[in-house]
């Protein structure tokens, strides 16, 4: 039976974007396939405010997180992280062997610019990575302020993990001086899983420059310097499908309206998050809440494997918790193309199996 999904990603992908990915086949290497490259670039400029060169990858934004810190640490990485995806980041530098350092914050409390200062100012780091939005715990970290603290130390190259936040919230790129930001098509860009993006400053090419076993595939020196050469081609096969869809897709975000899509997404947190407090908790932090997903604790010790169970019956699907937080908390997303109505319509749901 088919779901209407409200989980972290993979998001419900509308229909005439779903028929895109069966376009015919154009060959990878043609004038076609360039075109379509170079157009979904400038767009994804436009929804990340960036100048910066936009990169496409055939893998999930975790590739892209594993290219960043292992093409462009030259020295050491400070990972900061408030969740399993930041503990992700730090993984993928070991296994690597790239020197790095985990700053972790409490579960549902966020990295702060008090805490980034600290770690730069010793000078032992020269690549930082933040996860701008985990949705293991529904924080959203306060990238603005820590932006104001990177830019303290122009040689650290700034990576931030937008995967599931892109699209959804506004993320000016180039204001905040971010070097490499990440994110991939299933979240909030409303798309199925398969292609992940990045944008790359100069800052950051020059580090790789500096490090000589950046790996193969995620190599982002390699991927850029193809794309410049080879006009917006690359040197792996890439999956156009995904290409036709995204292209369409970002044709209809921008027909939206970027702002309203942003405004949308507010509107939907903020709805559900007066209605996590007033029938549960809010497991983050209020100010530093997700504007994509809500993580709620679970106050009231309900079985959300049960509610699940239910709602399947009805055609929804919602997030038990991550990790260690499961059947703690659940998670209910607000991303992509999902509009107020049908989360009202999911928690009348909620609200009627729980007898609330």
């Amino acid at each position: 039976m088919y779901k209407k999904l409200f989980i972290p990603g993979p998001v419900n992908v509308a229909d005439d974007v779903l028929e895109r990915l069966s376009t015919p086949m154009i060959g990878h290497r043609t004038k076609e396939a360039s075109d379509l490259q170079r157009s979904i670039a400038k767009k994804m400029q436009k929804l990340m405010y960036t100048e910066n060169t936009i990169m496409l990858s055939t893998s999930s934004g975790s590739g892209l997180m594993e290219g960043a810190v292992r093409s462009c640490t030259r020295k050491r990485a400070a990972v900061f992280s408030v969740g399993a995806f930041g503990d992700r980041w730090y993984k993928m530098a070991e296994a690597n062997g790239v020197p790095a350092d985990k700053f972790s914050s409490e579960w549902g409390k966020p990295t702060t610019p008090e805490m980034v200062d600290e770690v730069l100012s010793t000078g032992k780091y020269d690549l930082i990575t933040i996860t701008h939005n985990e949705t293991s715990t529904g924080i959203m970290n306060p990238v603005e302020g820590i932006a104001e603290v990177v830019k303290k130390y122009p040689d650290v190259v700034f990576c931030l993990d937008t995967v599931s936040s892109m699209g959804g919230t506004k993320i000016e790129v180039d204001k905040l001086g971010v070097d490499i930001c990440i994110t991939s098509t299933q979240k909030c860009l409303g798309l199925p899983p398969g292609l992940a993006i990045c944008s790359i400053s100069e800052k950051a090419l020059n580090a790789a420059k500096e490090v000589p076993n950046r790996g193969y595939y995620f190599d982002l020196l390699n991927l850029y310097n193809y794309i410049q050469k080879k006009d917006h081609q690359y040197p792996s096969t890439p999956s156009l499908p995904h290409m036709f869809a995204l292209d369409y897709q970002l044709d209809k975000i921008l027909e939206e309206g970027i702002e309203n899509r942003f405004n949308r997404h507010k509107e939907m947190a903020e709805y559900v998050r007066a209605w996590a407090n007033k029938h549960f908790k809010m497991f983050a932090e209020e100010k530093y809440a997700s504007n994509t997903l809500t993580t709620v604790k679970n106050t009231k010790g309900i079985s959300v494997s049960d509610l699940n169970k239910e709602l399947g019956k009805r055609g929804f699907m919602i997030s038990n918790g991550y990790g260690d937080l499961k059947e703690k908390t659940f998670r209910i997303a607000h991303m992509a193309d999902t509009t107020l109505e049908e989360i009202k319509e999911l928690l009348a749901i909620i609200e009627e199996i729980l007898a609330l």
